[in-house]
């Protein structure tokens, strides 16, 4: 069965093949978006697929812009069914060199984007008793930390724990939620940021895809409030 999928970030390095997946799995796919080069780079990507895309100009981290991109995803004839909340930020420094404002934006765009759009999607979830939503953390959400990175591993444990917290609240409607922890990933970001680094065991964001994915069918629905390990060596 064709579902209806929301992927914030999906203009993004990892989010791209997140997207792709999905099209070329025959889903439609609406996408929040704020940078007109990452959408170009999407529809490069895609191919003719793009047609399955549905593009909506939306910041994830407003809480007014979520409510209207929730109801124009509506109006346009079913609510989201699966959400990937793949949106995220990294930030790298000793913590007295971390100012407010980075830590702000740490907590902005990895949890409370992920606690906007979550919110947003559950009601029809509800009404439908049916739905997935996958988010992201990171490594150091489970390994207790990580130096220098105080801000972004405090994010990525708060959607963690909501996600753990949300799939026992969900549980009866039939909706999973889960979480992938993944190690590094190839990204071309993270190539600029590290030359030099043995990249060989650094995840490909395909094969971060192919897990949403699966996550996002019927064939997981005994997968629910669970921290998914991805890494490789």
């Amino acid at each position: 069965m064709e579902r209806t999928v929301l992927v914030t970030g999906g203009t993004g390095a990892l989010g791209r093949a997140v997207v792709k997946r999905f099209v070329d799995g025959g889903a439609a796919v609406h996408l929040p978006w704020i940078a007109e080069n990452e959408v170009q780079e999407l529809e490069k990507l895609v191919g003719s697929a793009f047609s399955r895309v549905v593009l909506h100009r939306s910041d994830v981290t407003s809480e007014a812009q979520v409510a209207d991109l929730f109801r124009n995803v509506e109006g346009k004839g079913r609510p989201v069914q699966v959400l990937a909340n793949i949106v995220g930020g990294f930030a790298y420094a000793a913590v007295e060199d971390t100012e407010s404002a980075v830590w702000e934006r740490m907590l902005r765009l990895n949890a409370t984007s992920t606690f906007l759009c979550s919110r947003a999607a559950v009601p029809s979830m509800k009404a439908a008793r049916w739905g997935r939503i996958v988010n992201v953390s990171s490594a150091p959400a489970l390994n207790h930390g990580a130096a220098n990175m105080s801000a972004y591993s405090a994010a990525k444990a708060a959607v963690l724990s909501f996600s753990e917290s949300l799939a026992k609240e969900l549980s009866p409607w039939r909706i999973t939620v889960n979480t992938l922890v993944p190690s590094v990933i190839d990204t071309p970001a993270n190539r600029s940021a590290s030359p030099g680094a043995d990249t060989s065991t650094w995840l490909k964001p395909e094969e971060i895809a192919e897990v949403v994915h699966f996550l996002a069918g019927e064939t997981a629905s005994a997968v629910n409030g669970a921290a998914i390990n991805l890494f490789r060596g």
